[in-house]
Formats: structure tokens, sequence, C-alpha cells
């Protein structure tokens, strides 16, 4: 694969040319809606070459173990890391090896059924690439009685594209998510048993493969009670699955209020894959920031590793970008897909900077007088976060959600990953 960064005088008819790629691919793999480009656009240019997998350096490694190991040549490993040296290999360093032999990866897919499904042809093109779809949200009661969903559809589909349904299971209250809640049914052990036992029985009674725990905004002092609930629920699930999706942090902070109540070490010993959400350095009551840059993405995995085994982990992806209106004070950033905002700087010329920092796109612009800023991801972006995931051998990937589009992601997962189903 190739990544193209648009620059003065490029059109698509010439970058057509120069990579042998017709026109309607380039258009259809970056979901683009016409021909303009703008400066700064980084396109997804699929290629006939081998498929590219990372590999992070360790200590008595050489091109000529790697090469029979992944089953390509050294002359091929050379030519793809330029910069390295193969007769001085640095222990840690990353490199691109390209062979047949993918990364093998389970994704998990959020799926939001509170907004109803006008996605289901979605879900048809990408079922290859999805071997979780985490059905959003089951919640409950104070007394652990659980607030059922529309769900039935959603089901069938998903059993019918070989993709495993997980009922979701959250402290979502209407419009967000309530401390309150989950406060008052993980203290109490009876309140607790009753939330166990109704979703072990709607999950067995709906045909899901497991459940997806999403509890957000628990007190701290509920970091055992919530360890107990994730131990009595997997117990009960027996050899169904059990998910967790976990804030990223960098150290354990059993006090703090966002990730305080989450046992990196004990969680990881109960349940079966620990979606660590590394996308939520920029959020969208916050200042306008890079969603998931690689230094902190970085940071979050490093630590989560080792406390968690590796092969459990996954990483969270956005498939979404926020535009800011500037004070950000005043309101909310607007969160958007990836493709809308990489179309809304086309459709406004507006050219796009990549902060090599953070590896990630960036664009502002002026609307009725008011300052946006914009960051979102890209085909180059996500490369540097599979380069991640890939360094740390971790099980795959999770992203949010669903409804946001995002090509470039999608065409790049096919190209050069092994999707695990079943």
């Amino acid at each position: 694969m190739a990544v193209h960064t648009v620059v003065s005088g490029d059109n698509l008819w010439r970058i057509s040319l120069a990579y042998g790629v017709p026109i309607s691919i380039i258009q259809k793999v970056n979901g683009l809606v016409s021909d303009r480009l703008v400066l700064g656009l980084n396109l997804y240019i699929p290629d006939q070459a081998l498929p590219e997998r990372f590999y992070q350096l360790k200590q008595g490694d050489t091109f000529w173990n790697l090469s029979q190991q992944y089953k390509t040549s050294v002359q091929a490993i050379v030519e793809a890391n330029p910069a390295l040296n193969p007769t001085a290999l640095l222990v840690g360093a990353r490199i691109r090896i390209p062979t047949m032999q993918k990364y093998q990866m389970e994704t998990l897919v959020f799926f939001d059924a509170i907004e109803g499904s006008p996605y289901v042809e979605t879900l048809n093109n990408l079922s290859d690439s999805i071997t979780y779809l985490a059905v959003f949200t089951y919640s409950f009661t104070e007394e652990g009685e659980l607030l059922p969903i529309n769900d039935d559809a959603i089901l069938k589909q998903a059993k019918a594209l070989d993709i495993k349904p997980l009922l979701v299971i959250s402290n979502y209250d209407v419009q967000m998510f309530s401390a309150e809640l989950a406060d008052s049914v993980l203290q109490n052990k009876e309140r607790r048993a009753t939330l166990v036992q109704n979703l072990v029985r709607t999950v067995k009674e709906k045909g899901y493969a497991g459940v997806s725990v999403d509890f957000e905004f628990v007190p701290p002092e509920r970091r055992s009670d919530f360890t107990s609930f994730l131990k009595e629920l997997k117990k009960e699930l027996g050899n169904l699955t059990l998910q967790l999706n976990a804030h990223a942090k960098s150290s354990d902070l059993p006090t703090n209020r966002l990730v305080g109540f989450l046992d990196y070490r004990a969680v990881g010993e109960i349940v079966d894959i620990v979606s660590v959400m590394t996308i939520d350095y920029g959020y969208a009551i916050g200042p306008p920031d890079p969603i998931a840059p690689v230094w902190w993405v970085e940071e979050m995995l490093m630590y989560a590793t080792s406390q968690i085994n590796h092969r459990k982990v996954m990483m969270a992806m956005s498939l979404y970008g926020y535009d800011w209106s500037l004070p950000a004070q005043e309101k909310p950033a607007e969160m958007i897909s990836v493709q809308n905002a990489q179309n809304r700087a086309i459709n406004g010329w507006l050219p796009i900077q990549y902060n090599e920092i953070a590896q990630a796109p960036t664009y502002s612009y002026n609307l009725s007088g008011k300052e946006h800023v914009v960051w979102f991801e890209d085909i180059q972006s996500i490369k540097e976060k599979y380069k991640q995931m890939q360094a740390y051998d971790l099980l795959g990937a999770t992203y949010w959600r669903l409804r946001f589009p995002f090509p470039q992601n999608w065409a790049y997962v096919e190209k050069n990953m092994q999707v695990l189903k079943g």
C-alpha cells in the first residue's frame, strides 16, 4: 500500500497515473465525494505490494531470522526499512515487514441500538472485518433489573454474518453515565446478584455470545465491589465472553474519580478481553486536542500491558473526529465521522496539517465569525496505531462506532490484517 500526501499541483488524474490505480478506486477507498483535493490530505493508494506487518526488534533478532519466520526475503525487509543498518539492529526499533503472513487480530465494533439502525448495509459490507459487535446499551434499575432495548433485528443480522454479538451493560441513564446508579447496585450484594442473574438469563435467551461491560464514573470507593461484580458475572457466564471497556491510564490512581475503580491487574485476571480506551485524550467538553496522540497511546499501552496479559488487551481506535467551536468552553465539540471531517476540509478548500508529534491530522476554519478547530484520524495516523498494536502483540482493536464511516481504515484492515472469526 502507499500513502500519498496531496501537494500543490496534484489532482486525481495525475495521482491515478502515478500509481496506476483508477480514479474511481482512489475515490472509493478514501471516501471522496468529488474530484476535489486539498493540500495535506493523506490518501490511501491500493497497490499490488505485499501486505505489511510491524515488529519490534528483540535481542538476537536478525533480518535473516525474521525473513524465515515471516516467509519473506531479507531484501524485502531491507528495502522496507531503509533507515536501518541490517548489521547493527537496535533492540526496540519497530520495523516494517512485507509478508503474506498477516497479523492475526480480533476486532470489536460498537453498535448504538439507542439510535436505531439505518446501518444494515454497513454491517453487511464490513462483516469480514468484525469479530464482535457490541450492542449498546442495556442499563438497569437500582434493584438490578435490566432495562430492555430493541435488539432483535441486529442480533439476527449479526448471527447471519458470523459476527459474535455482545450485550453491552452500562450505567447509562437516559443522557449520561450515572455514578449514583452504579454505586447503588455495586455496593449491595443482593442487587449485584440480581443484575448478574438477569444478564446471564438475557444473554442465553437471546443468543448473545457474551457481555460487554461499559461502566463509567463509578465512585473509586466501589473498586473492590466492581471487581467482585466482574468475578461473579464471569462465573455465571462460563465459556461465554466477558469483555471490559476500561478507561486508559498510565498508573493506578486508586482515588481518581474516573479510573480509580479499575484495578487493572485484578480485572485482567477475570475477564476475557480488556478494551483500553485509547481514544480519550481529546474529548468533546475539553480543549481542542488530538483524540489519540501516539505518544499518549504509547504510555497507556505500556502501563496496560504491564498489568494485563497483552493477549487479552485490545486498543481502542476512533472512527470519529471532533469539531470544536472556540472558545471551547461555550459548548461541547461536535462529534463527526472521519469521512465527514475529511470532506468538511475538502468542501471548504481547507488545507490539512499533519501534526508529527501527535501523528494526527488537523485543520481550522472560520464560520459565521466563529473559529473552529478539527482533529481527526486518517490513513497515516491509524497506520501508526496499528504499528503500536503489533509492537505490543495485542489481541486486536475496538472501534467506536459502526455508524461513523472511515473507509481508509477498513481498506487497510482488509489488506494487511487477518481478522479472526467464529
